[in-house]
């Protein structure tokens, strides 16, 4: 292993840890370094410096917290989309309020987090004072992570619950087509101590992990996916040209399938076989966000109970007793101290493409 100082940005010194892993070079790279690149690669594309700021604070959340799925992988992606006119550097959305506590949102092709915690920004007013707004988002690109919104809301004192679509990458229980979104949904509750952050795809997993997968040369399980002709495989390669499994089978696939008709009723999207702009730089973004917040106030509930109750939980007999119980959100939060202890660890590649686009 090698370390060295590197100077590369606004003469500020990083560490960077060179480890060789599998066929190619990793690098463990700190979070500051990462997120002035990707920062720069964003304002070489003429975007507003806060919502640059924004856009690289969420792809290196999601890396610090184990997620390369909604990472920086998808920065080269972001750039393409910005120079080829399909994302907007300045835009944060258009809002039309249509009724008490509900808002629809033109993304008028501004940056998903963008919009996104602009429409947060929104409804706060309106959720301290009704309990509860809603807004349903269409025209905005990629949200990424979904829990960086509700853990937001959590840490404001209200629960958070966030909805989108993609394109079609997820086959239906007893089917092996590509026909619904990778559909997730995260929850986030204050509890007078950490949040509870619930962040699922509805599939087994994201399409993003399986380019990750894809991206470092390893294999996937083969109950992740089919391949076109609808035959399992461990190819991440042939996974992209096939289709994802729901997760829980019926259960999974009917959550998903709610999930898509939720945020197209709510939204006006479109539905996944017509989805298109979160995995490609040539088709303007039509899917669909939703976002809820709700005051806990407006109930009867506390939250200091709820943290008394999750460490119930994790105090409970284990199945194994080398792993105590855990509940949503305690592994991102030990992923994420140890990330910013250690470094994340990103493929040499990726990290060349990234500063080569700050570069300009």
């Amino acid at each position: 292993m090698l370390r060295f100082i590197v100077d590369m940005i606004s003469n500020v010194k990083y560490n960077i840890i060179y480890d060789l892993i599998w066929e190619g070079w990793h690098l463990l790279v700190s979070a500051d370094y990462l997120r002035a690149i990707a920062e720069k690669a964003l304002l070489a594309q003429k975007v507003e410096p806060a919502n640059a700021r924004l856009q690289a604070d969420l792809l290196i959340e999601a890396e610090l917290r184990g997620l390369p799925s909604h990472g920086l992988q998808r920065l080269p992606r972001l750039v393409a989309r910005l120079h080829a006119g399909l994302a907007d550097p300045a835009a944060d959305g258009k809002a039309r309020r249509t009724g008490a506590g509900a808002f629809t949102i033109d993304g008028e092709r501004g940056l998903g987090p963008v919009v996104m915690m602009r429409a947060m920004e929104r409804l706060l007013a309106v959720t301290l004072e009704q309990g509860i707004a809603l807004a349903s988002i269409r025209n905005a690109n990629h949200i990424g992570m979904l829990a960086y919104y509700v853990e937001a809301a959590a840490k404001r004192g209200l629960i958070g619950i966030v909805m989108t679509t993609s394109e079609a990458l997820v086959h239906p229980y007893g089917g092996t087509e590509a026909m619904l979104g990778t559909n997730p949904i995260a929850i986030g509750i204050p509890t007078g101590a950490e949040p509870f952050i619930l962040d699922i795809a509805t599939s087994r997993v994201s399409m993003g992990k399986i380019h990750h997968h894809a991206l470092t040369g390893a294999p996937i399980p083969d109950d992740w996916a089919v391949d076109a002709d609808g035959r399992r495989t461990t190819d991440p390669e042939a996974a992209r040209t096939g289709a994802i499994a729901p997760f829980g089978d019926a259960k999974g696939y009917g959550l998903g399938l709610a999930v898509e008709l939720l945020v197209a009723s709510l939204a006006g999207s479109a539905f996944a076989p017509e989805v298109g702009g979160t995995l490609d730089a040539t088709r303007q973004t039509n899917k669909g966000d939703i976002i809820i917040l709700i005051d806990p106030a407006a109930g009867e509930g506390h939250p200091f109970g709820l943290a008394a109750y999750l460490d119930r939980l994790r105090a409970s007999r284990p199945a194994d007793p080398s792993r105590p119980v855990a509940v949503p959100g305690d592994g991102m939060r030990a992923r994420r101290m140890r990330a910013l202890a250690e470094g994340v660890d990103l493929p040499a590649p990726l990290h060349q493409e990234i500063r080569a686009l700050s570069e300009g």
